[in-house]
């Protein structure tokens, strides 16, 4: 499979998106497709042994829309579409005005006796004045011609859209005041003054010309807006610098980022930019991570350490080796994954995708009925004309369309600069409905790694005790040594020379030190070699209780100690349940580890339900069993072992120091790998979910009070009535607002 992104012009509403989405949908071989019209963009996966690339570009054509593949590297700029676009809208906008505002005037000030030059007023230049309102709106017409290119051609495919409402709108407005000029013309022609000045109060180029420049400024205002609801990504895009300071055959110089390698060596000064993934060698700094992890407070960085391009180096000077460039870095992954995020589409998106594909034909249906039904009823040609056209410019479904993808754009990028990605807009959609939580132990709950919790020595000093362990431990590759060893390094001790080295499975480890032979393991190596422990039994029991190992230590027979260690959880973990908890969740800690242990944890963190020993197919099975009895289950986890359950739940949720099976296979990956950031998204979610949800009952309520009214269906009884331009300047004001509300989500606080 194939997975390509197209760049897609022509699109004015979201019955063009669902157009494009049913008819290539239908291709052969294609197997996901979305269409974002806020981006201007396609996602396609489809067989390439079925469909290739140009055949996709040449359907799309054939509906009357442009298509590109889009190939932009990451460690670019992006391109200023929007700004473009907001500034080509802008500059019609202008044009169109300078020629609208005075044909308003000229309209509106023989109608309530404005002043007006000579040569305009009095019924003897009726004629010139309605010639002169024609003029002036010709250009504003020009000025707007894509509406009307784009708009009947699609009129012709039948697949109209918002253009082909727009053109058909301003379109018969200009015909009407072009029939009317030819009837004052035949009516002067015939001596008939009097009805040729009473005939020119009925033009209709003022509405024509307003039409066209008010959707314009609507236009304008919804593209400045777009343009903000892309910020976070731009911002992440804008992060990496553009040259860096390498060291080659050891000679320092700047380089273009473009240059840089793999295994390179870069120098990072205090308050410059780290511009590649990499280790540090030498040096030490204090490294502003905020816009990677949401993490406010720098990090400290030092030999061995790893960092991330893009961000800042506070304090400190350090060197450091490459070991990512370009689109391999975290930085373009993260962007790429949020890029793709806010391409994909919602399945609440779907509601209006199906109304939208076929509003535009019904209100074109119903406009003409209006006009019938007025014509029928004896109110008159200019009446049945003048609602006829306010139903079709009113009735555009822009805002439809533009209700989900902005508050998915916002909140994507809200959860990316507080250390949260999520992978697509399915994802950010369904984490609000989750009723239960499952979560891994090892990694997720608790640090990963083990660590010394006690040493408790009996015939020794513990400096002795630990010095032992660690000569002994330093044969093994045991997990459980590790922290020994380590804890040793860290007070300077030194091991003395151990040999004769023996590993007993499931047991322990014996070796030869000083002459004696010494032991270190549990308690079934210490009955084997016949060592009474009961002077730590009563300890070793209760560390074991509370979730802990305890390892004995001995030589000769002599039982020298005992060290516990332990897998610690982590200090946010027990908030983070409880938030999970208050919150109404169910939350399961499902483990491999033994049930004593598991069941610690779960004391410790004030987890109800434990369920341990489980295999990497358990944790699957158990997910599969939640969802058959209705639940909504996300998994959160660290490991290979967790990718089976990460991918059977419905939202699947990676810690971000793990393996790269688990962050493929989840929905959101959380930068920080902090639980507490689990809440977090769940309040994302349901914020742009509420966000979405309100959004979708404004766009409806537009077009559910305004073509009841534009139709003049509260005239008789009320007196109300919508003008054209009134019309055009409400349809307008659906579009921003909706993309203002969405814009209301950058102003989310995460709790």
């Amino acid at each position: 499979m194939r997975k390509e992104i197209y760049n897609i012009t022509g699109m004015s509403c979201s019955a063009c998106s669902a157009r494009i989405e049913k008819v290539v949908g239908r291709m052969p071989g294609v197997e996901q497709l979305s269409v974002n019209l806020l981006k201007n963009s396609m996602t396609i996966t489809y067989d390439e042994q079925q469909l290739q690339s140009d055949k996709i570009t040449a359907k799309i054509a054939a509906l009357g829309f442009g298509a590109s593949l889009k190939n932009q590297p990451q460690r670019q700029t992006p391109t200023p579409q929007a700004e473009d676009e907001a500034l080509a809208l802008r500059r019609r906008f202008t044009y169109s005005l300078i020629f609208a505002l005075p044909l308003f005037y000229i309209s509106m000030g023989r109608m309530y006796s404005w002043p007006l030059p000579e040569i305009l007023s009095g019924e003897a230049n009726a004629l010139i004045n309605a010639l002169t309102q024609m003029l002036l709106t010709l250009p504003v017409l020009i000025l707007g011609r894509s509406y009307f290119q784009h708009g009947f051609a699609n009129l012709l495919r039948r697949a109209p859209n918002m253009d082909s409402l727009i053109a058909l709108g301003s379109s018969a407005s200009f015909i009407y005041g072009l029939y009317i000029i030819y009837k004052m013309t035949w009516l002067l022609g015939h001596g008939q003054l009097q009805a040729a000045v009473h005939t020119s109060h009925h033009l209709y180029f003022e509405s024509a010309a307003m039409i066209v420049t008010l959707i314009t400024l609507g236009k304008f205002l919804e593209a400045r807006a777009k343009k903000k609801t892309s910020a976070a990504i731009t911002g992440l895009m804008q992060l990496t610098p553009k040259t860096a300071l390498v060291e080659r055959h050891g000679l320092q110089g700047e380089i273009p980022l473009e240059e840089v390698i793999n295994g390179d060596i870069l120098i990072v000064k205090a308050g410059a930019s780290v511009p590649a993934d990499g280790i540090i060698l030498e040096g030490y700094g204090s490294v502003d991570e905020s816009a990677i992890t949401g993490e406010s407070l720098p990090v400290d960085k030092g030999v061995n350490a790893k960092v991330i391009g893009g961000t800042i180096n506070k304090n400190g000077y350090f060197k450091m080796q490459v070991t990512a460039v370009g689109e391999n870095t975290a930085l373009a992954r993260i962007i790429s994954l949020v890029d793709e995020a806010t391409s994909s589409k919602a399945p609440i998106a779907r509601l209006a995708d199906k109304i939208s594909g076929i509003f535009v034909p019904v209100v074109i249906l119903i406009s003409v009925l209006t006009a019938i039904y007025w014509l029928l009823s004896g109110a008159g040609s200019e009446f049945a004309f003048t609602t006829a056209v306010s139903v079709l410019v009113i009735s555009c479904p822009c805002a439809l369309g533009l209700a989900t993808p902005t508050a998915i754009m916002v909140g994507t990028g809200k959860g990316a600069t507080g250390g949260i990605l999520i992978k697509s807009a399915a994802a950010l959609e369904t984490t609000h409905s989750i009723d239960t939580i499952i979560l891994d132990k090892t990694g997720t709950i608790t640090q990963g790694k083990p660590e010394i919790t006690d040493i408790i020595p009996c015939s020794v000093s513990e400096n002795e005790l630990l010095s032992m362990a660690a000569a002994l431990e330093k044969l093994s590759e045991h997990a459980l040594g590790a922290p020994i060893i380590n804890a040793a390094a860290d007070r300077k001790l030194s091991l003395p020379q151990a040999c004769n080295y023996h590993l007993l499975p499931g047991q322990g480890i014996t070796a030869t030190i000083n002459g004696k032979t010494c032991y270190g393991g549990n308690q079934l190596l210490m009955d084997s070699a016949g060592i009474d422990t009961s002077l730590l039994q009563q300890q070793a029991q209760e560390l074991a209780q509370n979730g802990k190992t305890p390892l004995f230590f001995a030589h000769d027979n002599q039982l020298l100690g005992l060290i516990a260690v332990a897998d610690t959880v982590k200090a946010t973990s027990t908030t983070a349940i409880d938030q999970l908890q208050q919150m109404g969740l169910a939350v399961i800690m499902v483990t491999g580890d033994n049930e004593i242990t598991a069941q610690a944890i779960g004391r410790n963190t004030h987890i109800k339900q434990v369920i341990s020993g489980v295999l990497p197919e358990d944790k699957e099975k158990i997910v599969r069993q939640l969802q058959e009895q209705g639940h909504k289950v996300a998994m959160v986890g660290d490991g290979i072992n967790d990718a089976p359950a990460l991918t059977r739940a419905d939202v699947g949720i990676a810690i971000g120091t793990g393996t790269d099976i688990a962050i493929e296979a989840a929905d959101i990956v959380l930068m920080k790998s902090d639980l507490q950031d689990v809440p977090k998204a769940i309040s994302l979610s349901k914020a742009v979910i509420k966000n979405i949800k309100e959004n979708l009952f404004w766009a409806f309520f537009y077009n559910a009070i305004g073509i009841p009214v534009a139709a003049g269906l509260f005239y008789s009884s009320f007196g109300l009535l919508l003008d054209p331009m009134l019309a055009a300047a409400a349809m307008s004001c659906s579009s921003v607002s909706v993309v203002s509300n969405a814009l209301r989500l950058r102003n989310f606080k995460f709790n």
